[in-house]
């Protein structure tokens, strides 16, 4: 490199090195800040007033009087007097029946004419409770249900192609009142995955997996095989003219969801239309929309077929076993109403304001049936039955009869 040019690379780096090292003039220094002023003392925070603890649940069976009961002096009792035979022949042999067996041994002595005797003998040995909701309230909602009749086969076919199934071998059942007793009447449904239990399969997806369940029966209408789940039991005509008995085996485990509800919720079906007739139509003219509505309940009922001890003028057998008698027999919850009891129900007809108070059985319980005041009453059998219990959606009371060593304490 020559000489000049290395110089002048030189000048700038020496002018750098010059400034650097010149001395710096000196930075003021800041005057001292001046103490902050003292905040003020904050006030005391006002004392929350304590939480009202809420008002603990009402007793769910109340003692009452017979002159509390509307309408007890004007039904005549003998018409559930079969009714009653009926629960007492489904107690006897069952834990509680020591202290039902007294007031059944009696009813032997009783006149089954005489409607004076009948009532007698109720207010001699029941003391009336009234059901009462957790929140202090008397009234609940009353439904119907009936046995429908169904057209159907032992074998799919063109027509018979929505199926009926009995219960999967795989779905384990546990009572849970086994392990804990206030859980008494619980269960708990599920599959085995390996060593853990899942929830069963739900209604869409037994739909997709047919071959899970046996097929008890194939029937015609799909709509009418989700209203007999919903009914749990009916009748099923074969080809030939013969007449299946079916009846309520199982149920998946999945909590009953109101199809009727999701058509409202969706402004398909304005309240006042959401019977089971009006879903009925809604299906005819949505058959496209109508899978997918109902695999909003993901609840699904298992059937078996009833053995043919049950004869044609036999209603079916409800959850305790005996045969149900038309409009007298009710279902219940039975964590709150006992199994077998008589009630007597206040409510009206269907649709209407006209009383419907008489004495019935507490015979049979449903997935839908929850709650103290809520009762589903049985219609029968047939299209009437079934008209009359598709309308049914009441307000009413009831009071529980209990001998005296099963009354509550």
């Amino acid at each position: 490199m020559h000489k000049h040019h290395r110089a002048l690379l030189l000048a700038p780096l020496l002018l750098i090195l010059a400034a650097c090292a010149a001395p710096r003039a000196p930075q003021p220094v800041a005057a001292p800040a001046a103490p902050a002023a003292a905040c003020p003392a904050c006030a005391p925070c006002p004392k929350c007033p304590d939480a009202e603890p809420p008002p603990p649940a009402a007793k769910p069976l109340q003692p009452a009087r017979w002159e509390d009961v509307p309408g007890w002096t004007e039904d005549d009792p003998r018409a559930a007097w079969p009714a009653f035979l009926q629960s007492c022949r489904g107690l006897a042999g069952r834990p509680q029946w020591p202290l039902w067996q007294p007031a059944c041994d009696a009813a032997k002595a009783v006149d089954a004419n005489d409607a004076e005797a009948v009532r007698r003998f109720f207010e001699r040995e029941f003391l009336p409770f009234a059901a009462i909701n957790p929140d202090g309230s008397d009234e609940g909602l009353v439904t119907g249900y009936y046995e429908p009749l169904l057209a159907g086969s032992r074998r799919r076919d063109a027509v018979n192609r929505h199926p009926l199934h009995a219960v999967p071998q795989d779905l384990l059942t546990i009572d849970l009142g086994d392990v804990l007793p206030d859980l008494k009447n619980r269960r708990l449904r599920g599959r085995l995955v390996g060593n853990k239990v899942v929830p069963y399969w739900s209604r869409a997806e037994l739909g997709e997996r047919d071959a899970v369940a046996p097929v008890l029966l194939w029937v015609e209408d799909a709509v009418e095989a989700f209203f007999l789940q919903i009914q749990g039991s009916g009748r099923v005509r074969l080809p030939s003219g013969e007449l299946v008995r079916v009846g309520y085996a199982d149920q998946n485990g999945h909590p009953y969801h109101s199809i009727g509800r999701v058509l409202i919720e969706r402004g398909e079906l304005r309240p006042g239309e959401a019977s089971m007739q009006g879903i009925q139509a809604w299906a005819r003219a949505n058959p496209q929309k109508l899978d997918e509505l109902l695999n909003a309940n993901p609840s699904y009922v298992f059937f078996r077929e009833l053995p043919s001890k049950f004869g044609p003028e036999d209603g079916p057998p409800g959850a305790l076993g005996v045969p149900l008698v038309a409009e007298r027999t009710i279902a219940v919850d039975p964590r709150h109403v006992p199994l077998g009891a008589p009630v007597f129900l206040a409510t009206t007809r269907p649709n209407s304001d006209e009383p419907l108070r008489r004495l019935v059985m507490a015979q049979d319980t449903g997935g839908a049936i929850k709650g103290v005041v809520r009762a589903d009453f049985f219609w029968g059998f047939g299209a009437e039955a079934g008209a009359q219990a598709g309308r049914m959606k009441q307000r009413g009371r009831i009071w529980v009869l209990l001998p005296p060593g099963a009354a509550p304490k």
